[in-house]
């Protein structure tokens, strides 16, 4: 259900245990190690980062949302079958209450939180699914979406997009992680191959190619297949994995999937 659409509490409201959800539903992973998973997906609004081509528009550049206490949030998520739970956005660990709502699910269910890998969280994660935004996320007058102004927010996005500590610190604190890359072109394999190197220099915890996953830019069937190939190229030419986005084969850019 997006629940945005049906509840409606003034941001002022907020106080106690409450997060901004975009959307909750059940559907498919459609990203990363565990794609194909049947999930419960919980949106927060709200994130530090604005890229350009943001496939969530309404948690970042105009986030819309109902506050709901853990409680809730926990009950929507018990009347759902799957075992997984993701916790998305958005940016989810923008907000301290995250961590609460990861600790009362943590007994029940599998927990991937996904992340532009800029916060830490000491909350229980089975999989950390880090998203580290290249400069080619940054957005600019070009490039925003139609109808929003990039503003102070080229600036902004940029000095926050990578931050080495948290990276470090969420790669060693999951179960297990993932480096999940969206890849607009080849001209992006030089970052991603400079920041999984540093990834590497400040963390203990073996970081493998088969946890740097290339996932291609596009939010629709069309804009994949202008992308998906080149992506999968790049891939086995650089040994890294491929992961489609399942979700928008199947659907489109249909909300709740």
């Amino acid at each position: 259900m997006p629940v945005s659409d049906t509840v409606a509490r003034d941001d002022t409201d907020a106080e106690g245990d409450r997060l901004p959800i975009n959307e909750l539903f059940a559907s498919l992973q459609g990203e990363g190690k565990l794609a194909g998973v049947p999930s419960t997906f919980v949106r927060t609004s709200g994130c530090n980062l604005r890229c350009w081509f943001c496939d969530s528009f309404h948690t970042s550049w105009e986030p819309t949302h109902a506050w709901l206490s853990l409680d809730e949030i926990v009950a929507e998520v018990e009347s759902r079958s799957p075992d997984h739970v993701v916790v998305t956005g958005g940016e989810p660990l923008v907000h301290d209450e995250t961590d609460a709502l990861l600790s009362a699910l943590a007994d029940d269910y599998h927990l991937t939180v996904e992340t532009n890998g800029t916060l830490e969280t000491d909350a229980p994660v089975d999989l950390a699914s880090v998203s580290p935004k290249l400069a080619s996320s940054t957005p600019t007058p070009d490039n925003a979406p139609a109808d929003v102004d990039s503003g102070v927010w080229t600036e902004r996005h940029e000095d926050a997009r990578v931050d080495l500590d948290a990276l470090a610190s969420l790669v060693e604190h999951a179960a297990e992680f993932q480096l999940k890359f969206v890849v607009t072109g080849r001209d992006d394999l030089d970052e991603i191959e400079s920041l999984v190197a540093d990834v590497r220099g400040v963390t203990d915890r073996e970081v493998r190619d088969s946890d740097v996953l290339l996932m291609p830019e596009g939010q629709t069937r069309e804009q994949l297949a202008r992308t998906r190939t080149e992506v999968a190229d790049l891939a086995a030419a650089f040994g890294y994995r491929y992961t489609p986005r399942l979700h928008v084969d199947l659907w489109n850019d249909a909300p709740e999937t």
